[in-house]
């Protein structure tokens, strides 16, 4: 049974209010630390789903607009996509919700290595070059993976104060994840990261 309830008239999905523990401390996260390349095929609960993004690269203050990643010269370039079996989604981190992109399980398309294809949901990070205002166009690339790698650590650190594993993958056919996702052209692939329950080793 799909755990993401669709909205077949708006293809939205309003996120419950993040939830994040309050006995998982920055200390057992870090000792905790580790990737993860096997996974349960167990989804996550939408309330997951929810606090992982909003870990990942959510507004943490509203009036200002700032988020609980940095990012260079608060370009906020990176956008999350949340790849699951029910579809692909681009996560709106301002009203916290999630913009169906494709109804369609695209997690194979994310990467190359076996397990991508059976996480039960992998992160892909987009980087869009039109946000990146005077910068040379050699460094958006730089800056841009320096950004994406931030919000990825805030993912390791999520899942790891909560027994779940993760991954960040560099390994991906950008030109075809690219086309199904339906990307712009400035709009360019970072990073994926898979998450889900852990499997046997």
């Amino acid at each position: 049974m799909s755990t993401i309830p669709l909205n077949l008239e708006t293809d939205v999905v309003v996120l419950p209010p993040p939830q994040l523990s309050p006995a998982a401390g920055l200390e057992q996260a870090l000792r905790q630390r580790r990737s993860t390349r096997s996974f349960l095929p167990d989804a996550l609960s939408l309330q997951l789903l929810s606090s992982l993004l909003w870990a990942a690269f959510g507004v943490n203050r509203h009036g200002e607009g700032g988020r609980t990643a940095p990012s260079a010269h608060n370009w906020q370039e990176i956008d999350v996509f949340a790849v699951l079996p029910e579809g692909a989604f681009r996560y709106d981190a301002r009203a916290h919700r999630l913009m169906l992109v494709k109804a369609e399980d695209l997690r194979a398309a994310t990467g190359s290595q076996d397990f991508v294809a059976s996480a039960p949901l992998n992160l892909v990070y987009v980087a869009d070059f039109a946000r990146m205002q005077g910068v040379r166009p050699d460094e958006r690339d730089f800056l841009a993976g320096a950004d994406a790698g931030c919000i990825a650590q805030n993912v390791y650190l999520f899942c790891a104060s909560l027994s779940l594993g993760t991954v960040v993958r560099g390994l991906v056919d950008r030109r075809h994840l690219s086309a199904a996702l339906g990307l712009r052209p400035t709009e360019r692939i970072t990073l994926a990261q898979c998450v889900g329950h852990p499997g046997p080793p």
